[in-house]
C-alpha cells in the first residue's frame, strides 16, 4: 500500500548557507580555548549537550565536561535530568526548542540561533496548519525535526526509531494519518507498516543527496562492508542497506557487527562517535556525487557546521543566543511529545538513547 504523491510544499526553496570557514586552531590554541570554555561552563552552572552531527571537538568537550553527546531527544532528556541551570545546545534550532519545551525553567543557549534545518524550514507553521485544517479527520504525526509551532499542531511527535511503532499503532486503530515533514522517512514508514499516509513534501538536504548508482559502485569496491543508512535517505539508497536506523542505532551497528568496513549514509559528523566505539573499523562515507558535484561525499549539514568552539566561547561570554519558546506554544507542543514518551515507556521500546 502506498500513499498518493507527496503534498506540494509552499512556494520557495530552503536557503542553504555555505559551510562556515572556521580558522584552523593549532594544538596550543585549541587547548587554551577549550580550557576557557570549561571555566565558563563551570562558572555559569552550565552543561553542554551536542548532537552526533556536530564537530568532533564539540562532542569531545561535551563528554569531557560531564555533558551529553546524543540524538536530539536524548539531548533534551539529559537536560531535564541535569541539575545545571543553563543548557548549551550544540546542534540546530529545533533541538534547542525541544530542550526548552522539556526544560522551561532553564536557560537554553545555542552558539548560533541561525542554525536551522531544511526539514524545519521546509514545513512552515502557517502552511502546515492550513494543510492540517484541510484534513481534520487525520491524525497528525510530525517528525522531531520541526519547529515548536508545528509540533503544537500535532497529535504525535516521533523520532525515526519510534515512528514505525507509532504508525503501526495508529493503523491498527483505523486512524487516517497525516505525516510531516520528511517524505523519504514517510515512505519508509509506509513500506514497513503497510499504512497509507498523506505525506508533506519535505526532505533533508544532506540525506536526499545520497546517490544509489554511486553507492552500488562503492559497494563493489568494498565487498566486505556493511551499508548503514538513515531512513531520511531516498528509497533506492535505503534498499541497499544492511542496517536502516536512527543515529544511535547506526552507531550501535558499527560497534556490534563483525564487518571490518562500513559504508555510512548519514551526516559524516557521526564518524567521531563511530570511531570512538569501534576504533579498529574503517568508515566510508556514502557518495553524494552527481552532476555538478564538487566532492565525492558532501554529507555534512551546513547548519550543524555553524557550531564551533569559537562561537561556543562567545555565547558563554555574552549569553545573547538564548532560545525562547512562547509558553502557550510550548504547552501545546509538550502534549504530543509527552504522548510519544509515554507510548515508548509503556511498550518498552528501545533504550532512552535509541531515538532519532
Amino acid at each position: 500500500m502506498t500513499s498518493a504523491d507527496p503534498v506540494p510544499r509552499p512556494e520557495g526553496r530552503v536557503e542553504i548557507p555555505p559551510h562556515p570557514r572556521w580558522p584552523v586552531l593549532n594544538p596550543a590554541a585549541k587547548t587554551a580555548l577549550t580550557e576557557r570554555i570549561k571555566a565558563l561552563l563551570h562558572a555559569q552552572d552550565a552543561v553542554l549537550v551536542a548532537h552526533y552531527y556536530t564537530d568532533g571537538d564539540l562532542q569531545a568537550l561535551a563528554e569531557d565536561t560531564g555533558g551529553c553527546v546524543a540524538d536530539s531527544l536524548e539531548m533534551a532528556r539529559f537536560g531535564a535530568a541535569s541539575r545545571a541551570r543553563t543548557l548549551v545546545v550544540c546542534g540546530v534550532r529545533f533541538m534547542g526548542e525541544t530542550a526548552k519545551i522539556l526544560n522551561p525553567e532553564k536557560r537554553v543557549l545555542m552558539p548560533d540561533l541561525r542554525a536551522t534545518c531544511s526539514l524545519d524550514e521546509g514545513c512552515p507553521a502557517d502552511a502546515f496548519g492550513a494543510f492540517c485544517d484541510a484534513h481534520p479527520d487525520h491524525r497528525v504525526v510530525v517528525y522531531a525535526n520541526t519547529s515548536a509551532e508545528v509540533k503544537a499542531r500535532a497529535d504525535w511527535v516521533v523520532t525515526s526509531s519510534i515512528a514505525l511503532a507509532v504508525v503501526a499503532h495508529l493503523k491498527a486503530q483505523g486512524e487516517k494519518i497525516l505525516w510531516a515533514p520528511d517524505r523519504h522517512l514517510g515512505h519508509y514508514v509506509e513500506r514497513m507498516t503497510g499504512a497509507q499516509m498523506l505525506i508533506w513534501d519535505g526532505a533533508c538536504v544532506v540525506h536526499e543527496e545520497f546517490k544509489a548508482f554511486a553507492l552500488e559502485r562503492v559497494r563493489k569496491l568494498h565487498p566486505t562492508a556493511a551499508v548503514l543508512v538513515h531512513p531520511e535517505a531516498p528509497d533506492d539508497v535505503v534498499d541497499q542497506a544492511d542496517v536502516v536506523g536512527s543515529t544511535t542505532q547506526l552507531i550501535k551497528a558499527v560497534a556490534e557487527l563483525p564487518n571490518p568496513e562500513f559504508i555510512v549514509a548519514t551526516d559524516t559528523g557521526i564518524f567521531w562517535k563511530m570511531q570512538q566505539v569501534a576504533p579498529g573499523k574503517r568508515l566510508i562515507p556514502a557518495p553524494t556525487i552527481g552532476v555538478g558535484a564538487t566532492c565525492e561525499s558532501c554529507a555534512h549539514c551546513p547548519w550543524m557546521a555553524m557550531n564551533a568552539l569559537q562561537n561556543l566561547e562567545a555565547v558563554l561570554r555574552r549569553g545573547d543566543q538564548e532560545i525562547q519558546v512562547d509558553p502557550a506554544v510550548a504547552a501545546r507542543a509538550m502534549i504530543p511529545i509527552r504522548r510519544m514518551l509515554d507510548f515508548a515507556q509503556a511498550r518498552g521500546l528501545g533504550s532512552r538513547r535509541e531515538t532519532d
